[in-house]
This record gives C-alpha cells, sequence and structure tokens, in this order.
C-alpha cells in the first residue's frame, strides 16, 4: 500500500513539474531588474580599520564572487545543493527523490536548490508556504538560471543567505563567526559556515547548527558537509584542496550586544552615528523627497540602513576612549563613576587645523538625549547648556576687537544696572580684590562679571553675540520662554538679537549654547582665530557590484588656507596669553608643563537657589587638540553635587575630567607653545579707576622714605577669597605678619580629585 502511495505521489510530483513548465512558457513573469539586498552601512574611525558601528536592517556586506574562495561556494553547494553545477535551476530529480523520501518514511527532505532560495529570498511573497509559491520560485529559478551563470547565482545567493547571529551573507558571517573576511576563510571554516545554512538558529524542535548552542549537532552537519565535498571531487582530487581533519577551534563567541541591526546606535557612537547621517544629506548623497530618489540618491532616511555605504569618521579611536574613560558613567573609574545618577557629562574635541571631531561624547545611545548638541523634539529644538564664564572668552575678544586692551581697568564691585530689578555681582564676592579697578585680565582669571558686564554694555551686546558666531557658535537660547527659543546665528543677525533677546548678561555666559559649538569655538581660537567647522565624514565609499572596488562618493573639504580668518590673530594672541596663566588658576595643568590655555564657567541652578550650581565647565586647548566639557543634570535641573555633598564647579569635576582627557589624548605629541602677546588695545579705555601707586624698588624698607608703610597683610591686598594666580595678590586673609610666600608649583602636579 505504501508503494502504491508512493508511486501515486511522485506521479503527481511529475505532473506539478509539467505544470511548472506549462505555466514557464505560458506566462509572463518578469524578473526584477535589482535584485540587490539591503546593505548594511559600516561606520569606521579615522584609521580606517576600527569599526565603531554597523547600521541596517540586516548586516549585510556586499562581496563579489571573486573574493569568494572556490571551497567556501562548494562547501555551501554541499550542503543545500550538490546538484547545483547540474541542474537548470529546478532540480526534478531531487523533487522526486524528496516526495520518495518524504512518503515512505525515509529522511525527510526539502527540494529547494540553491537558485530556488535565492529567488525565495530575494523576491517578495515568495515566503508563503504554498503550492502557488513552489511553482512561481520554481519558474523564477529556472528564469533567473537562464539570466545569469552559475558564479553569478551563487554571488547573489552568498550575498542574502542568512546564517544567525544577525548576520546575512557569507562577507558578515565570516566577520561574525571568524573575525575575517570571506576572502580569508579556510575550508574548515567554510564547512562551519554551510553547515548553519540548513538551521542557523534555535527553535522549539531543534536546536539548530550554531556550534555555539548545539555543538554536537555543528559537528555532524560539519562531517556531512566535508563528505560531500570529497564525494563530489571538490576536495582530495587533483588541484583541490585536501579534506581537514580537524573541525575549527577559533570561532567566535555570540555577541551579547547584538552586532547586526543597528549596531552601534545603542551606544556612544550612536549620536556620531546621527551626524553622519546629516553630513551625507548635506553633502547631497541622498534626498529627503521620494520624488528624488534614484539608484545613486536613496532616501535620507533608509541610506545608512540599506545602502551598504564605507564611511570613515573624523573620529580618533584613542582619544574617544579617553573621554568614554574620563567622562561616561558606565565606565569603572570614570570621573563619574559611583557618583549621584542625576549627574551628566559631555565632552567634544576638535583638531583645530581642520575641524575634524576627534572625540565626541554625547550619552549612550544615540535613541536618547544627545547632551554634547542640538535635539528635536515635535519641532522644539533643545540642548544648550548656559556656559557662564566659559563664555567670556568671546566677551574678551570682542573688546579686543573694539580696540580694549587686556590691561584696561574696569569696575568690579557689584552694582544694580540703571531700570532693571536684578543686581550684577561676582560669584563669591561683591567686592573683588581688585575693586573698581580691575584688568580685563585679572578678571578673566579671577572670573568676575561686574566687569564683563561694563564691557558688554560699552561696546554692545551685538559684538560679543557677533564674535561668538564668528568663532563657530551656530545656536544660542534665550531664556525667557519656555520652552527656550532656540536662534540660529548664522541666519539672524546679531544686531537683531541684542540686546534683546540676548542682554548684557550674554557677556557671562547666561544664555545656553551646546558643547559642540562651544568647542567649535574653543578651536578657533587654537588655530589662531581661523574657523574649520566641526564635521565628522571624512570620507564616503560605496562599492561597485559588477567590480567590488570601493569608489569615492563624498568627504570632507578641508580649507586650503588651514581655515577661515574670522579673529585677528592678534586679538586671539592676546586672550589666549590670558587663559594661559588659567591652568596654575585652578589646579589644572597638564602633565610635563605642557603649555593649555584654559576656562571654566558655572551658571547657577535658578534664581531661587543662586548659590547652587546646574551648569558646570571647562574648556581649554593647545595648538593640536581644543576641548569642551560640561556637567550638569540626566533630566530634571537639579543642584550638581558630587557624591560628598561638594558643590560641583567647573574646576571640579569638568576640570578633572578635561585634565584626564586632554593628557591621555596629547601623550606623546609634540609640546607646543602659544605665539606670543601682541598687546592690542588701548589700557587707558575701561571705565575702571587708575591703578593703585607702584611700590618702588626695594620697599618695603623701612629706612626708604619712599615706601608706603607696612600694613601687615603682606604682598599687598587680599584676593577675596579667589585662588592663588602668580604675579596676583594671594589670600592670607586679614591682619597677619608677613606676605603670603609664592615660590613655583610644581611642573606636573598630581591630578586633582574631589
Amino acid at each position: 500500500m505504501n508503494i502504491l502511495i508512493a508511486s501515486f505521489a511522485v506521479f503527481i510530483m511529475l505532473a506539478g513539474i509539467g505544470v511548472v513548465g506549462f505555466t514557464y512558457y505560458s506566462t509572463n513573469v518578469v524578473l526584477p531588474q535589482d535584485t540587490t539586498p539591503p546593505l548594511a552601512s559600516t561606520i569606521y574611525a579615522s584609521d580606517t580599520k576600527t569599526v565603531i558601528a554597523k547600521v541596517g536592517a540586516q548586516n549585510r556586506e556586499f562581496v563579489t564572487i571573486k573574493d569568494i574562495p572556490q571551497w567556501v561556494q562548494d562547501a555551501v553547494a554541499a550542503a543545500e545543493d550538490r546538484n547545483f553545477y547540474r541542474h537548470s535551476g529546478v532540480d526534478y530529480k531531487g523533487i522526486a527523490r524528496a516526495a520518495w523520501n518524504n512518503l515512505t518514511g525515509g529522511d525527510k527532505q526539502g527540494a529547494s536548490t540553491i537558485t530556488q532560495q535565492y529567488a525565495r529570498n530575494a523576491y517578495d511573497n515568495l515566503n508563503q508556504d504554498t503550492y502557488a509559491r513552489k511553482v512561481k520560485e520554481a519558474i523564477l529559478a529556472s528564469k533567473l538560471n537562464d539570466r545569469y551563470d552559475k558564479p553569478t547565482i551563487m554571488q547573489h545567493y552568498l550575498n542574502i543567505v542568512y546564517f544567525g547571529r544577525g548576520a546575512y551573507g557569507i562577507q558578515a558571517a565570516a566577520q561574525t563567526y571568524f573575525g575575517k573576511p570571506a576572502k580569508n576563510l579556510t575550508v574548515a571554516e567554510a564547512a562551519v559556515l554551510a553547515a548553519l545554512i540548513k538551521q542557523p538558529e534555535p527553535t522549539a524542535t531543534h536546536k539548530g547548527y550554531d556550534p555555539a548552542i548545539n555543538p554536537g549537532a555543528a559537528l555532524d552537519r560539519w562531517n556531512y558537509v566535508i563528505g560531500g565535498m570529497i564525494a563530489e571531487g571538490w576536495l582530495d582530487a587533483n588541484g583541490k584542496p585536501p579534506h581537514p581533519t580537524e573541525y575549527p577551534k577559533t570561532i567566535k563567541k555570540p555577541n551579547a550586544r547584538g552586532v547586526g541591526v543597528d549596531f552601534g546606535i545603542n551606544t556612544p557612537y550612536g549620536n556620531v552615528i546621527n551626524y553622519v547621517a546629516q553630513e551625507m544629506r548635506d553633502m547631497k548623497l541622498c534626498t529627503d523627497n521620494e520624488a528624488e530618489v534614484t539608484d545613486a540618491k536613496p532616501l535620507c532616511s533608509q541610506a545608512l540602513s540599506k545602502g551598504g555605504y564605507r564611511i570613515t569618521t573624523t573620529l580618533n579611536d584613542k582619544m574617544q576612549q579617553a573621554a568614554l574613560e574620563a567622562a561616561q558613567r558606565a565606565t569603572k573609574g570614570s570621573e563619574l563613576y559611583g557618583q549621584p545618577k542625576n549627574l551628566m557629562a559631555a565632552l567634544v574635541a576638535i583638531d583645530p587645523k581642520t575641524g575634524r571631531v576627534l572625540a565626541y561624547y554625547g550619552g549612550d545611545n544615540g535613541t536618547g538625549t544627545d547632551y554634547a548638541g542640538k535635539n528635536y523634539d515635535n519641532g522644539v529644538v533643545t540642548g544648550g547648556h548656559s556656559p557662564g564664564s566659559s563664555f567670556k572668552i568671546y566677551t574678551l575678544a570682542a573688546a579686543l576687537d573694539a580696540g580694549k586692551s587686556i590691561d584696561s581697568r574696569w569696575k568690579g564691585k557689584a552694582f544694580t544696572p540703571e531700570g532693571v530689578k536684578f543686581r550684577v555681582s561676582n560669584a563669591g564676592t561683591d567686592n573683588p580684590s581688585c575693586g573698581d579697578s580691575c584688568t580685563l585680565e585679572k578678571s578673566t582669571l579671577l572670573s568676575l562679571n561686574v566687569p564683563f558686564y561694563y564691557v558688554t554694555q560699552d561696546i554692545g551686546p551685538d559684538k560679543v553675540v557677533a564674535m561668538a558666531r564668528q568663532a563657530g557658535i551656530t545656536t544660542m537660547w534665550q531664556t525667557d520662554t519656555n520652552p527656550q527659543k532656540a536662534h540660529d546665528l548664522t541666519k539672524e543677525d546679531p544686531k537683531d538679537l541684542a540686546p534683546s533677546p540676548f542682554y548684557h548678561v550674554v557677556g557671562y555666559g547666561q544664555y545656553p549654547i551646546t558643547v559642540l559649538d562651544h568647542a567649535n569655538g574653543v578651536a578657533t581660537f587654537a588655530n589662531q582665530g581661523k574657523y574649520n567647522k566641526a564635521h565628522f565624514v571624512k570620507l564616503v565609499e560605496k562599492q561597485d557590484q559588477d567590480t567590488g572596488k570601493w569608489r569615492k562618493l563624498g568627504g570632507e573639504k578641508l580649507d586650503p588656507r588651514g581655515g577661515q580668518q574670522r579673529i585677528k590673530k592678534d586679538v586671539v594672541a592676546d586672550v589666549t596669553s590670558v587663559l594661559e596663566k588659567y591652568p596654575a588658576q585652578v589646579n589644572r595643568r597638564l602633565d610635563d608643563g605642557r603649555k593649555a590655555a584654559e576656562k571654566t564657567g558655572t551658571w547657577e541652578l535658578n534664581e531661587k537657589s543662586p548659590e547652587d550650581n546646574g551648569d558646570a565647565w571647562m574648556i581649554g586647548y593647545t595648538p593640536q587638540v581644543a576641548t569642551a566639557v560640561w556637567v550638569g543634570n540626566v533630566k530634571d535641573r537639579k543642584k550638581i553635587e558630587d557624591k560628598n555633598g561638594n558643590k560641583i564647579s567647573g574646576a571640579r569635576m569638568p576640570g578633572a575630567i578635561f585634565q584626564r582627557f586632554m593628557n591621555d589624548a596629547l601623550k606623546g605629541k609634540e609640546e607646543l607653545d602659544f605665539p606670543p602677546a601682541a598687546h592690542v588695545g588701548d589700557p587707558n579705555s575701561g571705565n575702571g579707576e587708575a591703578p593703585p601707586p607702584q611700590v618702588p624698588p626695594g620697599c618695603p624698607n623701612p629706612l626708604n622714605p619712599f615706601c608706603p608703610p607696612e600694613n601687615g597683610n603682606g604682598n599687598g591686598n587680599g584676593n577675596g577669597g579667589d585662588t592663588t594666580i602668580p604675579g596676583f595678590p594671594t589670600n592670607p586673609g586679614p591682619g597677619g605678619g608677613g606676605g603670603g610666600g609664592g615660590g613655583l608649583l610644581p611642573t606636573t602636579p598630581p591630578r586633582q580629585t574631589y
């Protein structure tokens, strides 16, 4: 009875084959012209070797048949279709054999050839397990066989088939399981991958053939593949490789973070991917208009996930790791590790001479808030943080550009401006050591607000906004709206923005900016006033699928002049000469006496808690690297304190992050100096009082009638609690006898912690 049933089944199957043949010639089944599957894009660090992300609906990299060894092709044929080189797309003998075995209780078999499997995976509506699907699949397979030769069909198949662990195609599989390209696979490794195709992942009824999950079945399947290669004459024959005798031992373990779909989005590199996508849009490599879509210009929303691009970024892998080690909470030993959970840090480092972003940390993934850049939510642009005194570098430059001098003197005592309700004061003191005779240099080093308010009032707040724009600040938020309103400084005239909505307090950093913009502005100072736009993409390439070669589509365009001269060199030289003295001021000097220009900044939590900080910054630069560091809150605005309850100022946690990052980033690089001060401007251009009388040489001396009497305050006036600055009075306190000492600080101080 079984034999009769089986014979009838074979008859029905053969009749079906006849139907397939009739249908083939009597219907018009059109083959799609573009059978290229969606390809993941791979994003590299600047060394072109370190993969920082893969983006795509499927982890797939295209590879041409010439880069797939013959033994890899043969292993796949031995596993899936041993008649591949002999049949015409559909294996009718195989169909009959499978039917016989399935109906007589033999090994349950499928009958799809490699060509049919390719048709099923490549074309829509071929995944339903119906007779109609099988007929159409067979027709497509036959027509594919007519259109393409066997190597081309094998190439198509090996670029689309799934190997498990999120790897689609032989190239991704070779990297996922063995950490190498397909062209370097051995015979034994090829057999491992070929064995996976039948069932790469476990189901409820079978554990599959992944050696990490089901090693016994994987070995049996591997032996089956090797045996088939020998039987077909693909191994051990004349001119063919010998068969392997040992199962590979170098198979990589499955990656828990899910290499494959959007690998990189959920890491600190995720925000970088967002910038890469935007720069591709700016390069016009993609479009947001569906009517403009072509093979060469896909939709921007799909470009990275389906286009198969190879993108080299500007990120320096060593510096990026240094940024994470210093600023990322999740990294053990970082400055935020073990600190209160409301705290968040952001860091951006830029090469001043090119604008290349060397390191970027704005958060732990690309789907949440980017604390270093702009965020877009229902048409609202957010992302700025009040820079506080770190913004004074732009105010100082604007003052010098307007003819003021770093030696000009300004009033420093707290006051209430005419016509306003708020009081302008200095952090920590209403009456600084310099009183109403504070030079711009000393005002900068002591982070005094009052002199900078007067300066802004004198030159006009629009000049400060304009200088910030020239340096690289593209967006600034006004703070008297809810939500805060973002202003694009590249499109709006500073004269229309100041004094409203950006009032004179812009001079000391009330209005929020992004960490990326601040780093770009600082980089302009590091580059002697020459501006280079911060960017993330060095090179975009796409593979030619006929030749397998990569061709350039776009990339960075560096200014041959080293940048656009936006700020006068002499102005920058004077600003830098002041900021060079700041590292000793806050005990954040770099290793080995390396010259650096630095500035801190903080901004109050809110009007009700002016003594508490809500933002803290450290910015700075050497000629090679410009860096901005911000510390603030993850979500809701709270006062920022460390785990010991200490108030976080710019010199504390941001300063520690900055110092640590810069030392690591610059290790081994040449120690370069800055140009000397140019001493531009008029020293008599301020509104402050004349300086106190100069003390004659040789004083104090009770026998010298020209010496002023000693007042018990050591070397002069106290500085109102400010930290020691070389060349300025120390803080000995009232009374006492003798000076505050002095002496040189060690060249390489230990890193300050808290």
